[in-house]
């Protein structure tokens, strides 16, 4: 191994943690985009059009959510995870708070309100109904007034709805509730005529969302959707000219996704259903579907049932979902990342520490500790050679001024050196090329998991998802530029990385060594914005590697 040699794997060491900073910031900044799945022709057919979001009257401004509520008679829905209600004209499900979730960390903060009337700034709603070829037919829309049996939605006590066209069509909806987030709507149409319809089932969800919602970045907000086995993820924006997009899928979901709630159709899985996704007025976006056509013959009843999912991305929950309804990859509601098969993993780790411990900051800290351990073998590897490297500057820096006129005698001479030595300096390159995807599947976890979401750690951490609250404007009570004003921990996370910086050889090239010097500083800055949960793992990381690495270099006699 030549001098060259040794500067070239020093650059790329160097190369390589810069990219990790790029890498990091351009995910946070430009979100991987999913293309849609290639639009399928809709069968052709002259049935109704599914109706646009809104079709209602709009007040002239906004009415509160409380105000929207008084408007019409309304069914209560109750359980342990949500409460609302659901408005008995049109049988519409715009009134759900998730209650296990509040806004902010205040005791006195409000519960999240997730389905929102359509009266208000941002309407969020999902209706069902039937479409038929037959315009004369009298089918039940959003001004239909059901009849309810029962006055509350629980986990106990379904409700049934019925509404009769006065053409002796008669329709029924059971609505029924499971103790989490799951609704199941069967619709019923029993025909007391003599005359055979063909009557198409559908569903919608309509949505006008706010800027907070429509935002970018490193978790995806948008349309999510499993079209034959197959996730597909669109941005509001990608909509934004007026197209639709219809698919054809069997079985499969759609919904809209924020960071932490989300809501969909579940479809079935033994039947077609064209899926359409579409921008209705500018700021509304709908997401509906259409089954197959139904046969209904006089005297005779048909049926047709479809799940509703309106809650929190609870990931155990959504696996058991997926497991016990057969909703397919139901668990990528979650935007786990290109590292699924690390992010997911991690995540139930973190789940089982923090079930074992009872407090998510320490969890996470045990994690560092049982990660670090069993990269032992690798890293001890890596800082003997980083030591051995350490140790043998010295006889470089006499090889450069002996040879240093005769660059073909002073790599030979550097090279005979790494051979007695038994030193390969590209060892040190391995443990952080392995620690990149851990960094970045553990970083999407912190950011993804609703479970860490508002979990406090110890002293002024109270919330492990968000960055460090005790900033040096907090500290100094001086106006602090934005990039500039970090906490407590992003600071504490610099030195240890300074610290362990010191440890390693330094490099030959003294561009190169200006670079290593500003790596700390660069990443406190970066990282001071992060989720505190993940600049608390790297801290300790750096810690234990320090301890390690000292060790080593002791054994060696450095």
């Amino acid at each position: 191994m030549n001098e060259d040699e040794n500067t070239n794997f020093k650059s790329l060491f160097l190369a390589i943690i810069l990219c990790v900073g790029v890498i990091m910031l351009s995910n946070y900044l430009f979100p991987v985009k999913h293309t849609p799945p290639r639009p399928q022709p809709e069968a052709t057919s002259q049935v109704q059009e599914i109706p646009a979001g809104q079709p209602e009257e709009q007040p002239a401004a906004p009415l509160e959510v409380s105000q929207a509520l008084e408007q019409d008679s309304r069914i209560n829905i109750q359980n342990e995870a949500l409460s609302g209600s659901i408005r008995l004209k049109g049988a519409r499900f715009d009134n759900i708070v998730l209650r296990k979730y509040k806004q902010g960390l205040e005791k006195d903060s409000p519960e999240i309100e997730l389905l929102s009337p359509s009266q208000t700034a941002h309407p969020y709603y999902a209706e069902f109904g039937w479409l038929s070829s037959d315009n004369s037919l009298k089918l039940p829309n959003s001004e239909t007034r059901w009849t309810a049996k029962g006055k509350e939605l629980s986990p106990d006590t379904p409700i049934i709805l019925e509404w009769n066209n006065g053409q002796g069509f008669r329709f029924i909806r059971s609505i029924k509730l499971d103790k989490n987030y799951m609704f199941t709507i069967t619709d019923s149409v029993e025909n007391n005529t003599g005359r055979k319809v063909s009557l198409f089932p559908y569903g919608l969800i309509s949505r006008t969302p706010d800027a907070s919602a429509a935002a970018s970045g490193i978790v995806h907000s948008g349309i999510s959707s499993v079209v034959d086995n197959t996730l597909h993820e669109l941005k509001y924006d990608s909509l934004d000219r007026g197209e639709s997009k219809d698919f054809t899928t069997s079985g499969g979901w759609a919904g809209f996704s924020d960071h932490y709630w989300f809501s969909a159709l579940v479809l079935d899985n033994n039947q077609e259903s064209l899926l359409n996704l579409r921008n209705t007025n500018g700021k509304n976006y709908q997401i509906d579907y259409r089954g197959q056509a139904m046969q209904l013959q006089p005297g005779s009843i048909i049926s047709n049932s479809v799940r509703f999912f309106a809650g929190a991305k609870e990931i155990k929950l959504l696996d058991d979902y997926k497991n016990n309804l057969g909703i397919p990859k139901f668990d990528l509601a979650v935007d786990f990342g290109w590292y699924y098969f690390l992010t997911k993993p991690f995540f139930y780790i973190l789940d089982f520490l923090f079930n074992l411990i009872g407090n998510m900051g320490w969890a996470i800290l045990l994690f560092a500790a049982l990660l670090r351990l069993a990269m032992f073998p690798i890293a001890g590897k890596s800082f003997e050679s980083m030591s051995k490297m350490k140790k043998l500057q010295p006889k470089l820096e006499v090889l450069k001024e002996r040879y240093g006129d005769d660059k073909m005698k002073l790599q030979q001479e550097t090279m005979n050196l790494y051979r007695k030595e038994k030193i390969n300096p590209a060892a040190g390159c391995l443990p952080l090329l392995i620690q990149i995807p851990v960094f970045f599947s553990l970083y999407k976890v912190l950011n993804i998991a609703i479970e860490i979401r508002h979990a406090p750690f110890i002293g002024w951490i109270k919330d492990l998802s968000a960055p460090d609250p005790l900033t040096l404007s907090v500290i100094t009570h001086l106006p602090v530029p934005g990039l500039l004003d970090i906490g407590v921990w992003p600071i504490i996370m610099g030195l240890t990385m300074y610290i362990q910086q010191k440890l390693n050889p330094s490099p030959a090239n003294k561009d190169q060594a200006r670079m290593f010097a500003m790596l700390p500083v660069i990443f406190t800055f970066m990282l001071g914005h992060f989720a505190s949960g993940l600049v608390i793992y790297w801290t300790l990381s750096n810690i234990l590697s320090i301890i390690q690495q000292k060790a080593i270099m002791k054994k060696n006699g450095v």
